[in-house]
């Protein structure tokens, strides 16, 4: 006789109660937060032994709504050798379900219109935690002596006032290349939404709970161009990092940082100026170059301000001065080609991007757009030409931040500004990139097509996002799936079963590396942490280890996690990574 899905259940209780093992094990995953009508829903369920030909979805009465046959995927991932992806695409109607695999039952699955519209808002609540000088998730003032500049044309050890922005990740550097990405990445987010009521009003330009009149993502990218212009004091000086990783003085909160630049325990903390050349006040020099990677970005983030508060009267002032600074830096870049690496002082790790023209034509394509000057669309056009499809993308290693930022925003902001064979070039690379994804992506049976190197999640949110902007772009839906993958394998559609984002979905990371979680034992909402990475990189990284056993152990394959605070490989949340996130959930639909 057949076992139809509706008596499984009823069989699961029965071996149960009767102290039977149900046997082998087999594992769902799915997207935990949820899908649209119209999105692509395929869960992957995976066993060491062979799986079952059919799977059912049941709605929370248990009633069934489909039986459908299950698809093998080949592949292995460590121990696990069976694959089967689950798809069912075809359910559309709102409400709660689950899926039935033989013995196994999925968590709860959510059809809804958007599941992803409050996830900008929740992941802003870890970008507040992060801000320094005023940290209102604290709610105290920290690094009030921000600082006293090495490099640049002032004396060694100048004070100057740079207080403000976030703290980079676990730790509380300062660094414009990240800073300035997120600040873009939350500005392009408000730019590109069609329906701007979508970002709520909670909180004031501190990020305290108060209303102000301006949405919070707008106040959050505030708080970014304030600093942003900090570090631009005059026409021709722009600061590029607060501290180095003398800050790894210990766990500690802000408030109480000890760390010592020389000028005391918790007194005054170095602020780089950019110059373009090798830097390193240590053990360690950087490979810069040139110093256009940041002033391109800094130029669109500065642009895109002044576009969405020129016409707030209140702001007016505010617009002008970020018009100004935009134009400024955007020349420093120009007549400086080449790329401002982070520096390091006692330790080998530093941001090391070596990419810079896509930098330079996002923002002359912001200038453009808020300026009309035909100058900017020429600059632009010849960036985007030589920046062309270089990236990650199908690459199986880089070094740290190689290929900073991520995703190239210049090709999708230029593209409605040239004609169709322009556009063609610009839909191509983006194009090309993402094939060489999939490509990779045939290596593994999650079909993730990113590699799995520090801040692999990064790379899978600017593979989600280039993805929905080539959409956008050309109207080309063949991607869909293939996004979706990597969308749902952030969301917990992965072999840990954990989404990637803290307090987000049903099954997240806990124990992270973040020393405001650790101290003071309270979770912060939204932070996206660094995700997966091949194993003999966590062997290879100073200072890493996890407790033992290893309670995800099962799961570890081409790539490990662990939700240990001891690894900052895998499990410090991200200042970047998460602003980049939000203007992801923003495309999602």
């Amino acid at each position: 006789m057949k076992l139809t899905a509706k008596f499984v259940p009823l069989l699961i209780a029965v071996i149960s109660a009767c102290g039977l093992a149900a046997s082998p094990q087999i594992f769902i995953r799915t997207n935990q937060v949820g899908y649209t009508s119209n999105d692509s829903k395929l869960a992957l369920a995976f066993s060491d032994t062979a799986l079952p030909h059919d799977f059912t979805l049941l709605d929370k009465n248990n009633s069934v709504i489909l039986h459908a046959a299950a698809t093998p995927i080949a592949g292995t991932w460590g121990k696990f050798s069976h694959f089967s992806q689950l798809d069912f695409t075809s359910v559309k109607s709102p409400g709660t379900y689950s899926l039935q695999f033989a013995w196994a039952r999925s968590l709860a699955i959510t059809i809804s219109a958007n599941p992803y519209s409050p996830l900008p808002d929740q992941l802003l609540e870890f970008m507040r935690e992060q801000q320094c000088g005023f940290n209102p998730w604290l709610e105290i003032h920290c690094h009030q002596l921000d600082g006293r500049t090495a490099y640049g044309p002032r004396p060694p050890g100048t004070p100057i006032d740079v207080t403000g922005g976030w703290h980079d990740a676990g730790d509380m550097l300062k660094y414009l290349m990240t800073s300035e990405d997120a600040t873009a990445n939350m500005l392009l987010a408000y730019e590109l939404a069609p329906d701007k009521t979508i970002f709520p009003d909670h909180f004031n330009a501190l990020g305290q709970p108060k209303p102000d009149g301006l949405p919070d993502i707008l106040d959050e990218a505030k708080w970014g161009l304030d600093w942003m212009l900090k570090m631009h004091p005059s026409a021709g000086e722009l600061y590029h990092q607060v501290a180095d990783d003398r800050d790894h003085a210990g766990w500690r909160l802000p408030q109480n940082d000890q760390a010592d630049y020389s000028w005391g325990k918790g007194g005054a903390r170095v602020v780089y100026c950019a110059d373009g050349k090798p830097q390193g006040l240590g053990k360690y020099q950087s490979q810069s170059n040139g110093m256009a990677n940041i002033a391109g970005i800094y130029s669109a983030a500065m642009a895109l301000g002044f576009e969405i508060f020129k016409d707030n009267p209140e702001q007016k002032d505010f617009a002008g001065r970020c018009l100004q600074a935009a134009k400024e830096v955007y020349e420093i870049g120009r007549a400086h080609e080449g790329v401002q690496q982070g520096n390091s002082y006692g330790a080998p790790y530093r941001y090391g991007p070596t990419i810079w023209a896509g930098d330079m034509e996002w923002g002359a394509a912001e200038l453009f757009r808020a300026t009309g000057e035909a100058h900017y669309l020429k600059d632009a056009k010849r960036y985007a030409l030589l920046a062309n499809d270089e990236s990650w993308m199908g690459k199986e290693q880089t070094a740290h931040y190689q290929y900073f930022p991520f995703a190239n925003f210049g090709h999708y902001r230029l593209y409605d500004l040239v004609d169709k064979n322009f556009q063609k070039q610009l839909a191509d690379y983006y194009r090309t990139g993402i094939e060489r994804c999939i490509h990779a992506g045939e290596n593994n049976p999650f079909h993730i097509g990113i590699p799995f190197i520090w801040c692999s999640n990064n790379l899978a949110v600017a593979l989600v996002t280039q993805c929905s902007l080539y959409k956008r772009m050309t109207g080309d839906t063949r991607y869909d799936n293939f996004a979706a993958e990597q969308r749902d394998w952030l969301l917990g559609r992965n072999p840990w079963g954990n989404t990637m984002f803290t307090e987000i979905g049903q099954v997240f990371p806990r124990d992270v590396h973040l020393m405001t979680v650790q101290l003071l034992h309270r979770s912060v909402r939204g932070g996206l942490v660094d995700g997966p990475v091949h194993d003999h990189i966590f062997h290879s990284l100073k200072g890493v280890f996890i407790r033992t056993p290893d309670p995800l152990a099962d799961f570890q394959g081409a790539a490990v996690y662990h939700d240990d605070y001891h690894d900052y490989s895998s499990n410090e949340p991200t200042l970047d990574g998460t602003a980049s996130a939000i203007l992801m959930f923003t495309q999602c639909d």
